[in-house]
């Protein structure tokens, strides 16, 4: 077990693949001592179908946790050897109706009884090792059910990166990063506005100079990703979150969500009432991203640019100046 000391629970599958291929090797030897010529792989169907009665592919599929195609070829094999019959289902012809034959029919006794000592075997270890493994199989299966390993390494992977990424204020060293990180986003899927450029030829005048902010992301100490927080002439105090940008090789990191939270908490910071942003519904990631933080869709009214389809704003929970 040097290898697992080593790994530790990472490698949780080899070691239960590990685990199940050893109770399956000891299965066929537990099938020939209660006199049951089973092989490991048929005894769920087996199971499945020793209440008595025809059960349907698709059902014992579902009740045993196999692909419809696995259960039709084990079910081949039984037939083959004489202990499963094939039918068709009425009054739907298509479906495919397994029941035990005759010889298997006389060998759910036996399997019955072999059941009940297997049972009978796994609790005493339970017991010996002081650990409840069908339980504990039970709630694995219950909490990945509710979300995947994929999306719990996802969240951990987030965590981690996240302490790598750092926000820091625009300054002059950054407009180039700014400007050619914001052309190239656009330019993936657009071409540039007159008002991307207007805005992007002076960052200082057209942002910062009307009460803007512009925002960097630093990961591992390199630029990474930007955002602007603009300014609007309304009487509400309202900022626009523009700009948004992450170099490909770093996206997919969280960058985008960490600049869009710096933005937002910095117009909360300056008073605003809320935060507006112009889409489009073909950028179905940075969509979900907006709404996972709170921003809701409004309708379309004159948008700055012509690529925009959406427009979506987030409340701040501050009343607006002439709201009784």
């Amino acid at each position: 077990m040097d290898f697992f000391d080593k790994t530790g629970p990472m490698a949780v599958g080899i070691r239960l693949r590990m685990l199940s291929g050893a109770v399956s090797k000891e299965a066929v030897r537990i099938c020939a001592l209660g006199g049951v010529a089973l092989k490991p792989k048929w005894l769920p169907v087996f199971f499945a179908l020793s209440s008595g009665g025809g059960r349907t592919v698709t059902d014992i599929a579902a009740e045993i946790g196999h692909t419809h195609p696995s259960v039709c070829k084990i079910a081949r094999e039984m037939s083959a050897a004489g202990i499963v019959s094939e039918s068709r289902g009425k009054p739907d012809a298509r479906k495919n109706v397994l029941k035990l034959s005759k010889k298997g029919r006389a060998m759910t006794g036996a399997f019955g009884e072999l059941c009940g000592d297997v049972d009978r075997a796994v609790r005493k270890i339970g017991r010996e090792s002081k650990c409840d493994l069908w339980g504990a199989l039970g709630e694995w299966e219950r909490l990945l059910s509710e979300k995947s390993l994929y999306e719990r390494v996802k969240a951990e992977r987030a965590a981690r990166v996240g302490r790598l990424v750092e926000i820091v204020s625009y300054s002059k060293k950054y407009r180039k990063f700014f400007v050619d990180t914001s052309i190239r986003w656009i330019s993936e899927h657009w071409k540039p506005e007159p008002a991307d450029l207007r805005v992007l030829s002076d960052p200082k005048k057209y942002i910062l100079n009307r009460g803007g902010r512009i925002f960097v992301a630093l990961f591992k100490g390199k630029p990474a990703g930007v955002c602007a927080l603009q300014k609007l002439g309304d009487s509400a105090n309202s900022y626009e979150l523009s700009k948004l940008a992450v170099v490909p090789e770093s996206r997919g990191l969280g960058i985008g969500r960490a600049l869009c939270r710096a933005a937002i908490a910095e117009a909360k910071k300056l008073g605003g009432s809320r935060v507006f942003l112009e889409s489009n519904t073909v950028l179905k990631p940075a969509i979900r991203l907006y709404r996972s933080l709170g921003f809701r869709e409004i309708p379309v009214e004159n948008p700055e640019y012509e690529r925009v389809d959406i427009q979506m704003e987030l409340s701040l929970g501050r009343r607006r100046r002439g709201d009784g």
